[in-house]
């Protein structure tokens, strides 16, 4: 199962968030997401579970619970709506 976890804090490494739900059992990815340009944590990440029953009582135990002062927010993740693509231009037009 996919976990999603949102309000970390951007001090959190990906090895941080491995630890905080390896508690709950066997985990089998962690993943902080981070600014493409900066490199700096965009404040959520995810972890993968291959067991529901654990992923479910790590979603439990973790929602809402502190880390380092932030109230972190635990869900099982949604799969990833399709955008339609950003245009690639910008300012003013051609003539």
């Amino acid at each position: 199962m996919n976990i999603y976890v949102g309000n970390l804090p951007y001090s959190v490494t990906d090895d941080d968030l491995r630890s905080a739900f390896a508690a709950f059992g066997e985990v089998s990815r962690a993943s902080v997401i981070t600014d493409k340009y900066s490199g700096q944590s965009k404040g959520f990440g995810f972890v993968e579970m291959p067991s529901d029953a654990e992923a479910n009582a790590a979603i439990a135990g973790m929602n809402e619970t502190d880390m380092s002062g932030r109230t972190l927010r635990v869900n099982e993740a949604r799969p990833r709506e399709e955008r339609p693509p950003r245009s690639q231009g910008g300012g003013r037009p051609r003539y």
